[in-house]
């Protein structure tokens, strides 16, 4: 696989509410590793999605992630099963998922998106679930499926490419 572009990337971050982060194993580290993500997103142009399971019962996107990209609610737990989420992930753009939990929504949209023959990169440090042991076998069942497993600073750096790129001071502040 080529190394990730930030020009053919979209940012798919799932169900990072309000009642469900503080449920999640190292939560603080998922969550702080989204908001950079979404950061870089922001200096770099690059599209985001945001949804949220069931909001009326897991609460609205965290505060830190509310102004990323208006929420997709679902309650299926295959965001691909969202209309308004294939719309937006319409194209051949690289589709790099952060969010919760990794082994029941983000492994089954992962799936389905690898199903369909696209470029799939799980930000290994920026999904979480309730149990390690959970997070675990879902990185493990991804990989085997063929989705790329890498960390929020291979993403960022990929993006940049150069030390010369414009934003790659501002992109650095992020992970100091």
């Amino acid at each position: 696989m080529p190394l990730m572009n930030a020009g053919n990337a979209v940012l798919l971050v799932i169900d990072l509410q309000a009642r469900l982060v503080p449920a999640i194993h190292d939560g603080g580290r998922v969550l702080a590793n989204a908001v950079r993500l979404v950061e870089a997103t922001r200096l770099l142009d690059i599209p985001v999605i945001v949804t949220e399971q069931s909001p009326s019962k897991l609460g609205p996107t965290v505060p830190e992630l509310a102004g990323a990209a208006p929420a997709i609610a679902k309650t299926s737990f295959d965001a691909c099963a969202e209309p308004a989420v294939l719309e937006v992930l319409g194209g051949d753009r690289d589709i790099l998922i952060c969010g919760c939990e990794a082994h029941v929504c983000v492994a089954q949209t992962a799936i389905t998106l690898l199903e369909h023959r696209r470029r799939v990169v799980v930000v290994e440090d920026a999904v979480g679930s309730r149990a390690p042991e959970s997070h675990a076998v879902a990185i493990r069942r991804l990989a085997a499926h063929g989705a790329e497993i890498v960390t929020t600073e291979m993403v960022l750096f990929e993006w940049l490419r150069s030390a010369e790129h414009p934003q790659f001071r501002a992109i650095s502040q992020l992970i100091r």
